[in-house]
């Protein structure tokens, strides 16, 4: 009786797609079980890859534009669109992330959202209803006011002068402006996808945990943490929220907070809301097994990563879930208790970076091919007893 075999990896970052992936995986299960019922539902969880794995689940159409990039260069950026659900996703990352500048240029005093906003207003042109944003990988630390600016909002200083849309100039902000907010935005609902919970202040907030990595000094670091308070207080008087403890509101530099405080937009669970838009739930039923995947599998993967989300799904639905990583940490307990069976090693032995990334498609089909033959041979033994 032929079984069936859902594959809902995760991208292998530096190494390969979520999609390809999901073939590589499909390749080694085939080869163990040709005759099973093999689904590839490529997944994503916020991080980089949100737009290709909606591309493909979504029958999306992919766009670009060009936008201003974190120091005001202009970039190339694309995103998904898609038509019959009026809805576009985009990543930050692409207009607004650390991977358009080089080591040497990195300095969140001086970097920008703006490109972001310019990005969404791009989608506003497509007339859309719904926007999903990921907002992994920033470059910024202005709290979103970047990407307000470039939607119309204005921040002013104590002569009534918009501010320039950085990190460092923050602490200037005397007034927030929406008056002249893109009046199109009303008519959107706009869901960002975290994949951290940070709040916006203090030793977990955006500055303090992010900083270094984005550039900033220890100096810095307190300036831009100082200069997000400031922000805060002011987003409280003129528009009657408070953003300083909200869940992710320390996302992406703050932006996570200026989107909610200035676009309405709601911050949800990346992994959650990616799920459920590939519609996993529903491939899910009658399914025999789930094999996951990703890059690094660890005590962190448990927080809201997407194998996590994948085997929590899994077991509510009674199907047993494997895991195939390319390095795998402590902690593989808490992975256990949220419902992923067993965690292999893509790795054939003790290999270079450099090799298990040249060779992964290949390592991960003969890992899946591993996994199943074990699985079968348990689901054998436990059938003929």
């Amino acid at each position: 009786m032929a079984i069936k075999i859902v594959i809902a990896p995760n991208a292998l970052k530096g190494c390969l797609t979520a999609a390809q992936a999901a073939t590589a995986l499909a390749r080694g299960v085939a080869r163990a079980s040709p005759d099973s019922d093999i689904v590839q539902v490529p997944v994503a969880d916020g991080g980089d890859g949100l737009a290709e794995v909606l591309l493909s689940a979504l029958h999306g159409v992919e766009q670009t534009t060009v936008v201003t990039g974190p120091l005001g260069d202009p970039v190339s950026a694309t995103f998904c669109h898609v038509p019959a659900r009026q809805l576009a996703a985009i990543e930050m990352a692409t207009a607004s992330g650390l991977v358009l500048l080089g080591k040497a240029c990195l300095n969140p005093l001086l970097t920008t959202t703006l490109g972001t906003g310019e990005l969404i207003k791009a989608a506003l042109n497509l007339g859309i209803s719904h926007l999903i944003i990921g907002i992994g990988g920033s470059a910024t630390n202005d709290g979103g006011i970047g990407m307000a600016t470039a939607l119309g909002a204005r921040f002013l200083d104590g002569n009534g002068q918009p501010v320039k849309p950085v990190g460092g100039a923050l602490a200037t902000i005397q007034r927030i402006d929406l008056n002249n907010l893109d009046p199109r935005l009303a008519g959107v609902r706009i869901e960002v996808i975290c994949d951290v919970d940070n709040p916006l202040l203090g030793e977990r907030g955006a500055a303090q945990v992010y900083g270094p990595q984005k550039g900033a000094t220890p100096d810095q670091v307190q300036m831009l943490d100082a200069g997000l308070a400031h922000l805060a207080t002011i987003i409280d008087r003129d528009l009657g929220l408070d953003v300083r403890n909200l869940p992710g509101a320390g996302a992406a530099g703050g932006l996570g907070a200026g989107l909610n405080a200035f676009l309405k937009a709601e911050l949800r669970r990346g992994v959650d809301l990616a799920l459920d838009l590939v519609g996993l739930d529903e491939q899910l039923r009658g399914a025999d097994l789930v094999l996951t995947a990703e890059g690094q599998i660890d005590v962190q993967t448990a927080f809201g990563k997407a194998p996590a989300g994948v085997a929590e799904r899994a077991r509510a639905g009674g199907v047993p879930c494997i895991a195939i990583a390319g390095s795998i940490g402590s902690g593989l307990d808490a992975l256990h208790d949220l419902g992923i069976n067993a965690v292999f090693s893509l790795c054939p032995g003790p290999v270079s970076l450099e090799q298990a990334m040249g060779s992964g498609s290949d390592y991960l089909a003969a890992a899946a091919e591993q996994a199943v033959r074990a699985f079968l041979a348990g689901r054998r033994s436990f059938l003929t007893q």
